[in-house]
């Protein structure tokens, strides 16, 4: 399976919120990971925020900002193209769609272009309901999600 990581799903594992284990079960089973660069980005800038509002102590922060890169490191990045911008800027099923969630529904959208099949796994209601709509695979199937 090619999986498609968005930044709520990885945000879940990274700071082990309740949803972690379903996540890491998903990544663990992927043939392959994909993701956007943007996800490095809304990860690292959550988890200083997190760190800001008390959540996490610095150490915390470091060390999942460490497990963040060692990931990634495994992981394919698609950057944000013209092709991926362009899709961005069109209409999705579940508009209004926000920038960011759009961004990472275009690049599974290209992803899916290039290898075929495609599974999105996202714990955001917008993008799994988006991702639905077109026809990709979303995991994990069960839970309460957030948008």
């Amino acid at each position: 399976m090619i999986l498609y990581v968005e930044s709520s799903a990885v945000l879940a594992w990274l700071l082990n919120e309740p949803d972690a284990s379903a996540v890491l079960q998903q990544l663990r089973a992927a043939e392959r990971v994909c993701t956007s660069v943007l996800t490095g980005v809304e990860c690292a800038r959550a988890l200083t925020r997190a760190r800001q509002m008390g959540r996490l102590t610095r150490v915390e922060e470091l060390a999942a900002s460490q497990l963040l890169a060692t990931a990634e490191a495994g992981w394919d990045l698609f950057a944000m193209t013209d092709t991926v911008m362009t899709r961005a800027r069109a209409p999705l099923p579940n508009d209004p769609v926000r920038t960011l969630d759009a961004l990472h529904v275009a690049t599974a959208l290209v992803l899916r272009e290039h290898v075929g099949a495609v599974t999105i796994l996202s714990l955001d209601d917008r993008i799994r309901g988006s991702a639905v709509a077109l026809d990709f695979e979303v995991v994990p199937r069960e839970g309460n999600y957030r948008g």
